[in-house]
């Protein structure tokens, strides 16, 4: 459970706001000696300057040696007193801001936007503030923007609290709160948590990663082992360091917000599954295949095709894998993005698809069996094993029609003492190669032996699949092993 100090250079700059303990002076901040040395204090830096060696520097200078999570870092000052450091990386952001401002007439000339923890009340700026404040982790940030023929970012320089005007301190105190609610919340009870975990959940998603039974079991369990879980959602980011755990309940992707909630986790000294390596690793089927492969993990025979070569990597796919053989491009789930090739007409059209959304695109030997085996994998050992069976007259468990409707096939909870030894060791050391966090590896028996598929960072927990057989002691052993992480960091272990 993290504690919030937020730190002003004067009393008086708080007058506006509703009165909060959680905020002290500079001087008092800066006098303590190990008062509040611990890594649950969250430090909100909101002094009139950051400039080198004032009291707004050495504030966040010592938040850091006192190891608090302290906005703004030392870097993001730094990085932010020069404009030289901070040009490099907003490239994308003129992009974003030409995109958004593009119907505004304006003659040349340049207009002052206030950033609150990387909220504006500008609705057509929303998503540029959140990915500066991305970039650049402050409270207050002032954005000049200018026009000449286009739209570009002249400068970014923090903000003081005492310059804010009467309709500035609304929207600071409405960012403030969507940052850390905590300064505002009330206790629920005497009892407060030993931990906060954050879920991250898309309530759209049609595939989601655990159902909703699911979620309310990692709410209920975690209250009973002193954990308090809330879902957020990709609106949430900006409160991220509120929490000291991050468990991803969404499909994980490299170009979305789920993969930037484990950056940003990781940064903040959160412990954080999936981490961004294993998300990194696991949604690229090409480095899978080849990781998987120069480690000699058994798997169906597997090329990988260059769009640069397309006529030559065909023909050695015919030679090598016959027909039918399997085609994916890298980044697909739920059986998305995989296609079975039967032909020469087949392989050529569904080449020429998929070269369209990825330069190299990975062939494999066709293996039909009836089910694949999902071992779930957690800190290198197995907590669960299901039979996932395809779909009815399909060759893949999930089957995608053109409406959008998707089925499923039916499946089997084993326990995992039942399961053959060769599976559970072949799961255990591919995922073993990916880290230590949650996989779920998928698996073909082929006789009493098995080959890897694939190795999945955000495996599927359905309170009627994967924990049909362990009912709660699922929730509860991962939600130990996020203790565990958390008291190991506690002690610096």
């Amino acid at each position: 459970m993290h504690s919030v100090i937020i730190v002003v250079d004067d009393p008086q700059d708080w007058t506006a706001f509703y009165p909060s303990d959680n905020v002290i002076g500079v001087q008092d901040y800066l006098r303590q000696n190990g008062e509040l040395n611990t890594a649950a204090t969250q430090v909100i830096n909101l002094c009139r300057s950051y400039k080198y060696l004032t009291n707004g520097y050495y504030c966040s200078l010592l938040a850091e040696a006192r190891n608090h999570k302290v906005i703004p870092s030392v870097r993001s000052i730094n990085d932010l007193s020069n404009k030289s450091l901070y040009s490099l990386d907003i490239g994308n952001q003129n992009q974003l801001l030409e995109k958004a401002l593009r119907e505004r007439s304006l003659e040349d000339g340049s207009l002052s936007i206030k950033l609150f923890f990387g909220i504006t009340d500008i609705p057509e700026l929303e998503n540029l503030g959140r990915q500066i404040f991305e970039l650049f982790p402050c409270p207050i940030l002032v954005l000049t923007i200018c026009h000449r023929e286009r739209w570009f970012i002249e400068s970014i320089k923090p903000g003081g609290i005492n310059d804010l005007s009467s309709h500035d301190e609304d929207v600071f105190a409405v960012a403030l709160e969507k940052f850390n609610k905590s300064v505002w919340r009330k206790p629920r009870s005497k009892k407060r948590a030993r931990y906060d975990l954050a879920i991250l959940v898309d309530p759209q998603e049609k595939l989601p990663p655990s159902d909703k039974t699911a979620l309310k079991k990692f709410i209920s369990i975690g209250k009973q082992l002193g954990v308090s879980v809330e879902l957020i959602g990709k609106q949430d980011y900006i409160r991220l360091a509120e929490y000291d755990a991050l468990f991803i309940r969404e499909t994980t992707a490299i170009d979305n917000h789920t993969y930037r909630f484990a950056k940003r986790a990781e940064s903040e000294g959160m412990v954080v599954l999936d981490d961004p390596q294993s998300i990194l690793r696991c949604t690229n089927k090409i480095y899978l295949a080849d990781m998987l492969s120069n480690h000699g993990i058994p798997t169906p025979t597997t090329l990988i095709l260059s769009k640069d070569r397309q006529k030559e990597d065909m023909q050695t796919a015919i030679d090598s894998l016959g027909f039918p053989m399997v085609l994916k491009i890298p980044d697909g789930s739920f059986s998305r993005g995989i296609v079975k090739v039967e032909s020469l007409a087949s392989l050529k059209k569904h080449l020429g698809e998929l070269f369209k959304q990825s330069a190299l695109v990975l062939a494999q030997a066709f293996t039909y069996t009836e089910y694949d085996w999902r071992i779930g994998i957690l800190n290198k050992k197995p907590i669960f094993a299901c039979k996932y069976f395809m779909s009815r007259g399909h060759w893949q468990i999930y089957k995608h029609s053109a409406s959008g409707q998707v089925e499923s096939g039916d499946f089997q909870t084993i326990p995992v003492y039942e399961t053959p030894k060769k599976i559970l060791d072949v799961a255990t050391r591919a995922a073993n190669l990916i880290g230590d966090g949650l996989y779920g590896v998928d698996i073909k028996q082929i006789g009493d032996s098995g080959v890897v598929i694939e190795v999945n960072d955000n495996p599927n927990i359905d309170a009627s699949v994967e924990a049909k057989f362990l009912g709660d002691d699922l929730y509860r052993i991962i939600l130990e092993e996020f203790i565990r992480r958390l008291e190991r960091k506690r002690i610096g272990i």
